[in-house]
């Protein structure tokens, strides 16, 4: 079965107005699904290359009404899942009917908010991300007990998203091959595919963190692309290509 790819780049990078050339550039390279990262200045599970990419995307102006904006000029042209990923507070400053009421107009499929407990979920805004038709993914770690594993499973829309070690994105320094970790996620009859994330820097990694789940995302790797190359085209479908192929 074929392994999905998720590609993770903050919005507003290298330059505000790249991002549409950039989720093209996704889409035609052969990915899944498209990780947009809206840029915060205290991005707390995030290491210190998406962190740098975070502070160049707000110093370039760019903000969620933006996005949505930029979101709306290529909604049309994009035909992959576009999955925004961020932090609670610029969200609820937003307004959060608002935001996903923008969310659906602007083509985008899921969220990932690693900061907002699952009760509060519950409690207060999964009925709105069912009325604009968005689904919702958590996170688990290998700290994460096999039962809250279950409660976070049945909670998620889309796929679940499984951090390969307790760290921030782009840690060295953890083995991102957890078998331990990998088995029981594999072994407890999950609703959601299992998506690996943190650490995947290329195909070797992806092919190894796969072996047992349905897919891999990768971050920190795409986004040193986008801020080391002028030539980040080429460089970029190059990379994601030799994930894939």
């Amino acid at each position: 079965m074929k392994k999905k790819l998720n590609i993770y780049f903050t919005a507003g990078i290298p330059q505000l107005k790249d991002t549409t050339e950039i989720l093209k550039l996704i889409q035609n390279s052969g990915a899944d699904y498209i990780e947009i990262g809206m840029p915060y200045s205290d991005p707390v599970a995030d290491g210190p290359v998406i962190q740098k990419a975070h502070e160049i995307a707000l110093k370039n102006g760019m903000t969620i009404a933006e996005l949505f904006g930029q979101l709306k000029t290529v909604k049309s042209e994009m035909n992959i899942p576009i999955i925004l990923m961020g932090y609670i507070n610029p969200v609820l400053s937003f307004g959060f009917e608002e935001f996903c009421k923008e969310c659906k107009e602007s083509g985008v499929s899921g969220l990932i908010i690693p900061d907002l407990p699952p009760v509060e979920f519950e409690k207060n805004y999964r009925s709105i991300l069912e009325k604009n038709n968005l689904n919702f993914i958590f996170l688990v770690t290998p700290e994460t007990s096999d039962e809250r594993i279950k409660y976070l499973d049945s909670l998620s829309s889309g796929f679940l998203y499984a951090v390969s070690s307790s760290s921030t994105t782009g840690n060295e320094a953890k083995e991102i091959n957890n078998e331990q970790y990998l088995n029981r996620l594999a072994n407890l009859g999950l609703k959601n595919p299992v998506m690996i994330g943190f650490g995947i820097k290329n195909k070797s990694d992806f092919d190894k963190v796969t072996e047992k789940a349905d897919g891999g995302i990768i971050g920190t790797a795409f986004v040193n692309i986008l801020l080391n190359n002028d030539d980040w085209t080429k460089k970029g479908e190059d990379f994601i290509r030799s994930i894939i192929n």
